[in-house]
């Protein structure tokens, strides 16, 4: 008898009951599990060195929840950004090791114990999590929440931004000790080419939402941080923390394993 639904496929295929383009479709078929609504991604994790991401907005907490099941199965910890509280407060019933950021909007969830704060995550190389203001700051703590997940250690430096250039002067001497630097800043967006001037590091430029009516909603900082002069400088999209620090943990893992 097979032992496998791959092996009792492999045996219809050689009694000639299946051709060999069937055969095919129904191992691809196999291989990605679908219930007809939801299609995780169970091999991302073997594909790029990290899980599937679930982005909560617009999604019942029902799907959500089965998704973290399945993702549960191939790893030890999932992060799940823009989520709400009473989603969480359902999941975190269901899943006993749970960790809730309700500023960045992001729940951690792990099969073994409580995910840590980002203050207790050490590594070899830590990223710069930079605000312009402390309204950037929920876009911030996604980005923190994140590297935090792909265990690279971090620091966040707040309140910084062009308005009040004496205080980013007072921590350059930080900033130069880190691998890369992660600048959410809304309004004009000066701060990410007034940081790169300081290190020979990258910058991911976040650009946040917070500004009066001629910011568009993020586009006018979006703008002027892909017009940046400085070369170190690359931009992610408008109030992106999710992206900006997955791509920073790509940068500081990758600089610490060609050690």
């Amino acid at each position: 008898m097979p032992h496998s639904p791959i092996e009792h496929l492999y045996q219809q295929f050689q009694s000639g009951e299946i051709s060999e383009i069937e055969l095919g479709k129904r191992i691809l078929a196999h291989s990605i599990p679908s219930d007809g609504n939801l299609t995780p991604d169970l091999d991302r994790l073997t594909r790029t060195g990290y899980p599937e991401v679930i982005y909560g907005q617009g999604k019942s907490t029902e799907s959500i929840q089965r998704v973290t099941q399945r993702l549960l199965e191939t790893t030890n910890e999932i992060l799940i950004t823009r989520i709400l509280p009473e989603q969480v407060r359902v999941l975190s019933e269901v899943f006993p090791f749970t960790r809730w950021n309700h500023l960045a909007r992001t729940l951690r969830v792990s099969n073994s114990s409580v995910p840590l704060d980002p203050d207790q995550v050490r590594s070899d190389r830590t990223v710069a999590v930079v605000t312009a203001g402390t309204t950037d700051e929920p876009v911030a703590l996604e980005a923190r929440e994140t590297l935090a997940w792909m265990q690279v250690a971090t620091e966040l430096i707040q309140d910084v931004g062009v308005a009040g250039p004496y205080r980013l002067l007072s921590r350059v001497p930080d900033l130069r000790r880190c691998s890369v630097l992660v600048c959410v800043a809304g309004m004009e967006a000066a701060l990410p080419s007034a940081l790169a001037g300081h290190v020979a590091c990258p910058v991911i430029a976040v650009p946040t939402s917070v500004g009066y009516g001629a910011n568009l909603g993020g586009v006018a900082a979006l703008l002027s941080m892909l017009n940046s002069c400085a070369a170190n400088v690359t931009v992610v999209n408008i109030d992106a923390g999710f992206k900006g620090g997955y791509v920073a943990g790509l940068i500081a893992k990758g600089d610490q394993s060609n050690r």
